[in-house]
């Protein structure tokens, strides 16, 4: 296997963490961008470089790029892996919150992409992993803004791999589904918070309980079938377009399909009158 230059976002913890050790051992060259540089001290020890990034400031990426194209010379895989959820009722969530929820998910993604294509294109090879959601393909109530981002990261991804394919660039898409980590407990507060006083209170004390009911529960995929997921994409010869990957993902995007958008809005209207789990 041929060790590779790899810049991945979103290291400070969780996936991308465990994700930045996985592939250093498998004899990767591995960046690790993150904005809390003391949570990532614990990496060096694996050979992975940290980098102070933050994905809405534009300076700091053209930063982390460029240390990386001069201490290196190329940069051949770009793994965008930060991202976060924002969960609450469009009339009550501040055009800010929804900015900051597209600047983190979508355009930091989209900007980092541009910052890194001019190497790859020039050395006529490079490969972007972009980490998308079944949430790219379904809609649960009050996720109106982070099924938004990730819509536009499966758009976005698509077109680019388009785009790119003739100077040997691969695109793919990262889809997991119901993984146990943290992401649906920061959703259920922002929507418990955004929620409270307002004439969505009691549905959304509801599905902010359902939330946080699915996302402890034992059910759910390991977040190590994510990271095993990006490292497959890594260091495939002809890596697939998307990893579909985690409990329920296939089923949750078959029955949004296979459903009545009606009979879909129902159920998800449910998680917010009764609870599921």
């Amino acid at each position: 296997m041929n060790s590779k230059v790899i810049l991945l976002t979103g290291a400070s913890s969780g996936i991308g963490f465990d994700t930045a050790i996985a592939l250093a051992q498998q004899g990767h060259k591995v960046y690790a961008a993150a904005r809390r540089m003391e949570r990532m001290e614990p990496l060096r020890q694996y050979g992975v470089v940290p980098q102070k990034m933050d994905v809405t400031d534009e300076d700091s990426m053209q930063r982390c790029v460029q240390t990386i194209l001069t201490n290196e010379g190329r940069i051949d895989v770009l793994v965008n892996n930060a991202g976060y959820g924002f969960f609450g009722a469009v009339e009550n969530v501040s055009m800010e919150d929804a900015r900051n929820q597209l600047e983190v998910n979508v355009f930091g993604l989209a900007r980092l992409c541009q910052l890194v294509l001019p190497a790859m294109r020039a050395q006529h090879s490079g490969r972007i992993i972009n980490t998308s959601s079944v949430a790219g393909k379904s809609v649960l109530l009050y996720g109106a803004w982070y099924h938004v981002s990730k819509y536009a990261v499966e758009a976005f991804s698509d077109a680019l791999r388009m785009e790119t394919k003739s100077f040997g660039i691969d695109v793919v898409i990262i889809e997991p589904g119901a993984i146990k980590t943290d992401w649906g407990i920061i959703a259920a507060d922002h929507l418990a918070k955004t929620s409270e006083g307002t004439a969505y209170a009691e549905t959304g004390k509801m599905m902010a309980q359902n939330l946080r009911n699915m996302y402890q529960s034992s059910s759910l995929s390991e977040p190590s079938v994510v990271r095993k997921a990006i490292c497959r994409a890594v260091n495939a010869r002809h890596p697939k377009t998307r990893y579909r990957i985690g409990r329920l993902s296939g089923a949750i995007v078959f029955f949004h399909q296979l459903l009545p958008t009606r009979w879909w809005d129902s159920m998800m209207r449910l998680m917010g009158k009764k609870k599921w789990m």
